[in-house]
């Protein structure tokens, strides 16, 4: 008997380092883990003291003499699994899966601000990330050593709509070249000037992905957590630029494996593994992501197909909606939501309105709005500028002039973004493409007055405004093939943008330059400069 549980202890603490599972009722990793260790110990037990029958029977009578223990533990855990999952099962519990989401409907003019074209993010998840890889690979003492990974996520940093990727180490040798320094740095894409800012770290992040052994997120989270069941571990930065990893939390609220819901998320500093756990409604408001798009989307989908119970999801399907097929992230009130179109189970092209749901809050809207879900208004994009094949980004969701409006980046064969395109929701034949985003909005708002839009009228010019100082910041950054120049003098907050390719001289322009600088009126942290002029 000492033998085979040392045998067994052995294989449970390996396999458990290995395949780390959840000693966790409601997950089905536990009842694996179970029923190996019973079988291990069982085995082991016959071995041991010998194993001879003559005759079926005879062989599980000497079974249940030598492993009465295990067998029994294996019986009961078998009727557990069973009888939790038939209390799950969506046939008998299909209200309170609509239950899991609690939606409200709101007021999409009111709660979602309306934003000038300056602050338009415009970076897709694939062009954040070749910007990432350009930008490591003008680092001469990383490239070698360190990868981007192939993931990024959109965050709000100090008020900014970034996407945050962190890097992993290059293989097995260079993990080893460089385990005790750790990872040095990590990699913010404002998704509004697409500038790649590479954060260094006073001391390296020994905690990641791609760490092996101890060091290894997964595993660090799972020893300091064994009981907790961990959906998803994303990539956060708070807003004095510290790493962390943030861990979400669910636990199954129907049945024994029913009902995945979020109960809050396990924080890891990066850099020195020190870890808290908070209750979804303590997270602290620089985190980002806690709630997951596919888990949001997942109990929507509950929501709509079973509000009016389960038979009538099969038969009358009175009322019943779904998701549509892609999402999208959008920064509001210093929090990243994630929407979708919420369109009929009989899937045609329209929607009936969208979501927008908090991914830290959980906080979820409703809008009703007719109109062309996301497929059909990237194909009405790509249909205006069909002469040159471009093919449209997944929408983002903004609020032009009080109307729900879809914008998209216009992408050629290599993944380059030539045009920008901006489709009207509830009447998606009204299209405005240009090769500039500033001068898309601008088309845009004239089509929605030009059709009546309620609410919306041609804008007059602004005017321009002079201003002149000493430059105590400039910044540069790559849009739509010309490199432009943000410019803050002292004592001023906004930046003024010079086209460098209309104003060479910006080019040489150092911090403590006097410049004079004429620039559109506007509002926002960023204006258009018209000209400028060293003194």
């Amino acid at each position: 008997m000492l033998i085979s549980l040392l045998i067994t202890v052995v294989f449970g603490f390996i396999y458990f380092y290995m395949k780390m599972p959840a000693l966790n009722l409601h997950t089905a990793e536990f009842y694996t883990f179970a029923y190996l260790l019973c079988a291990v110990y069982a085995g082991c037990m016959l071995f041991v003291t010998g194993f001879r029958a003559r005759a079926p029977r005879e062989y599980w009578k000497q079974l249940l003499k030598k492993c009465a223990v295990p067998v029994a533990i294996a019986a009961v855990l078998f009727v557990v699994c069973v009888v939790g999952a038939l209390a799950g099962n969506v046939l008998f519990r299909a209200k309170s899966y609509a239950k899991l989401l609690d939606i409200k409907e709101g007021d999409f003019a009111k709660e979602v601000e309306e934003i000038t074209w300056d602050q338009i993010p415009m970076l897709d998840e694939t062009s954040a990330n070749t910007l990432a890889n350009k930008k490591l690979g003008e680092l001469s003492d990383l490239v070698s050593q360190f990868e981007v990974d192939d993931e990024s996520a959109q965050i709000n940093y100090q008020d900014r709509p970034v996407r945050a990727t962190y890097l992993n180490y290059g293989g097995i040798i260079k993990w080893w070249n460089n385990r005790s320094e750790g990872i040095p740095a990590y990699l913010l894409i404002d998704m509004v000037t697409q500038e790649v800012t590479v954060h260094r770290l006073d001391e390296g992040m020994k905690y990641s992905p791609s760490e092996l052994f101890n060091r290894n997120i997964y595993r660090h989270l799972r020893f300091r957590y064994p009981t907790k069941i961990f959906y998803d571990v994303n990539f956060e930065v708070d807003d004095d630029g510290v790493p962390y990893w943030c861990a979400t939390t669910v636990t199954k609220t129907i049945g024994l494996f029913g009902g995945t819901d979020v109960t809050g998320a396990v924080l890891v500093n990066a850099v020195t593994g020190e870890s808290q756990y908070y209750d979804i409604s303590e997270i602290p408001t620089w985190v980002d992501r806690v709630c997951s798009a596919s888990l949001i989307m997942e109990q929507y989908d509950y929501y709509g197909m079973y509000q009016g119970g389960f038979w009538n999801s099969i038969l009358g399907q009175s009322g019943c909606t779904k998701s549509t097929s892609g999402y999208n992230y959008i920064a509001m009130d210093d929090d990243v939501w994630v929407y979708t179109g919420i369109t009929s189970v009989g899937g045609d092209e329209s929607n009936l309105g969208f979501i927008l749901v908090n991914q830290r809050t959980k906080d979820a809207r409703y809008y009703v709005c007719a109109g062309a879900n996301e497929s059909a208004g990237m194909n009405s994009a790509e249909g205006a500028v069909q002469q040159y094949s471009y093919q449209s980004t997944f929408p983002i969701l903004l609020n032009i002039g009080g109307e729900p409006t879809y914008f998209m980046a216009l992408k050629d064969a290599s993944q380059l973004v030539k045009m920008y395109a901006m489709v009207n929701v509830s009447q998606y034949q009204i299209v405005a493409t240009a090769s500039t985003v500033e001068e898309c909005q601008k088309n845009y708002t004239e089509l929605l007055a030009q059709n009546g839009i309620a609410g919306v009228q041609e804008e007059e010019s602004a005017g321009e405004a002079e201003t002149s100082g000493t430059i105590e910041e400039i910044r540069s950054s790559v849009m739509d093939g010309d490199t432009c120049y943000f410019i803050r003098l002292q004592g001023e907050a906004v930046y003024y943008i010079i086209n460098g390719t209309e104003y060479p001289i910006a080019a040489i322009l150092n911090v403590g330059d006097e410049v004079q600088i004429v620039y559109e009126k506007g509002e926002g942290e960023l204006l258009t400069g018209v000209s400028i002029e060293r003194k």
